[in-house]
């Protein structure tokens, strides 16, 4: 979408392009298929597709109250650099990045519910080999045109992370036209990692249904970002990141950057 708005006197209107409102534009129509699809599979049955999308149930584990304001500070505490925005931490922390692909030949999109399980086994795999035996933080996100308006976009984040706890807003307003102004609102529960326990939120991530989804460590130093085509994970340390990208060469990237 393109907006038009006046800039001075001697310049009558000028057109400005606001990219992230475009991107977000651009990719609505592919998540709202995807949310959808999401929504109906799970409002027509309540078989074995139902839990596929929703992960509902004794899969799904207990998730625990957090308080917004203490996990917060221990965000600014570990991370000083920047606000817990999950597509930023590839740059942020690149000596300690690496980045994973979910299908052969880093195709994108799953189109078979074999390549559903390959995308789903391989996230599971770098999530088992971070966080079994203990608990994680899994954080969703929508945003707004207001701090506490209505989501963007429809998003099955609701359903699929009913859970989670508003705990970050942030804020871009940088421009003096409230208009373009967004808010990137973060949600989060705890709960004890088990394998599969959030697999109806890594199947929206694989669709593109939600993005700026992680996974952290109650410490806040190992980080899983799962998006639709693969997963940024961050370690504690430059020597544990090479240790997981040697485990799972197979999955990297021929891009020489590691994209």
């Amino acid at each position: 979408m393109i907006r038009i708005k006046p800039r001075s006197q001697t310049v009558s209107t000028a057109i400005r392009v606001d990219a992230s409102f475009l991107w977000r534009a651009v990719r609505s129509a592919r998540r709202a298929a995807a949310t959808s699809s999401i929504l109906t599979a799970t409002s027509r049955t309540t078989g074995n597709l139902h839990f596929r999308a929703d992960q509902r149930g004794s899969n799904q584990g207990v998730s625990f109250a957090i308080d917004p304001a203490l996990l917060a500070a221990l965000w600014r505490e570990r991370h000083p650099s920047g606000p817990p925005v999950a597509h930023t931490f590839r740059t942020r922390y690149a000596d300690r990045w690496v980045r994973f692909h979910s299908l052969p030949g880093s195709k994108r999109y799953p189109e078979s519910e074999d390549e559903y399980a390959i995308v789903l086994d391989r996230y599971n795999a770098i999530l088992d080999e971070l966080f079994t035996g203990t608990d994680v933080f899994v954080v969703t996100m929508d945003w707004s045109d207001t701090p506490t308006g209505p989501a963007g976009y429809p998003t099955p984040r609701p359903m699929l992370h009913p859970d989670g706890i508003h705990w970050w807003t942030e804020s871009d307003q940088d421009d003096p036209d409230p208009e373009f102004h967004s808010h990137t609102r973060l949600y989060a529960d705890r709960r004890r990692w088990s394998r599969g326990c959030i697999d109806g939120l890594l199947r929206a991530v694989a669709d593109e249904a939600l993005v700026e989804v992680f996974i952290a460590d109650t410490e806040l130093r190992r980080i899983h970002h799962p998006y639709d085509g693969g997963a940024d994970v961050v370690l504690a340390t430059s020597a544990e990141r090479d240790g997981v990208r040697a485990q799972h060469a197979d999955w990297l990237s021929s891009h020489p950057a590691g994209l």
